[in-house]
């Protein structure tokens, strides 16, 4: 297969991450409408990440914030976005790039959105490599595995139910 030089899994994540974006402009604007409200888990280890010390220690290396009846001063930017929020009746000011977002959901619409963060690896790669004690990529592949990898999306049946992983189109490291 060919090397994928575009990264499109990468401007993938850009786009989805640009809804966060612009879902936060339109509660900046016009406040929360109806019942809508967003839970945003965060990698607060990721770079450009401003929580206070108190927070880091209190949430190792991810926290959610839930942004519904008491939070104040949302200003959304191009890569990140600052908001205020109450923990243990303090107040907070936190600075969030968009890069460091891992999960956004709307409960009220069940709207949800999961992202890769760099240098991170997915939950489903984890799961994987603690099951079978190695990775994907220290598994050898013999040619006919490959070609067969390879013929196995055009050999699919008409049937609507097969599944495909998106992970057999990935270049392996």
């Amino acid at each position: 297969m060919a090397e994928d030089l575009m990264r499109y899994d990468l401007l993938a994540q850009d786009a989805l991450r640009s809804v966060v974006r612009l879902a936060l402009l339109r509660v900046r604007e016009s406040g929360l409408p109806g019942d809508h409200h967003f839970f945003i888990a965060v990698s607060i280890n990721h770079p450009g990440v401003t929580v206070s010390d108190r927070l880091r220690k209190k949430y190792k290396d991810e926290m959610t914030i839930v942004l519904q009846h008491q939070f104040w001063n949302l200003e959304v930017y191009e890569k990140f976005f600052e908001v205020e929020l109450s923990f243990d009746n303090a107040p907070e000011k936190l600075i969030i790039p968009y890069a460091a977002v891992k999960g956004f959901f709307d409960p009220s619409v069940q709207f949800g959105l999961q992202f890769e963060v760099a240098g991170e690896e997915s939950t489903l790669e984890k799961e994987i490599e603690e099951e079978d004690g190695e990775t994907e990529e220290d598994q050898p592949v013999s040619e006919e595995e490959a070609e067969a990898a390879e013929m196995a999306p055009s050999e699919a049946s008409n049937d609507d139910s097969t599944v495909v992983s998106l992970d057999s189109f990935r270049k392996k490291k």
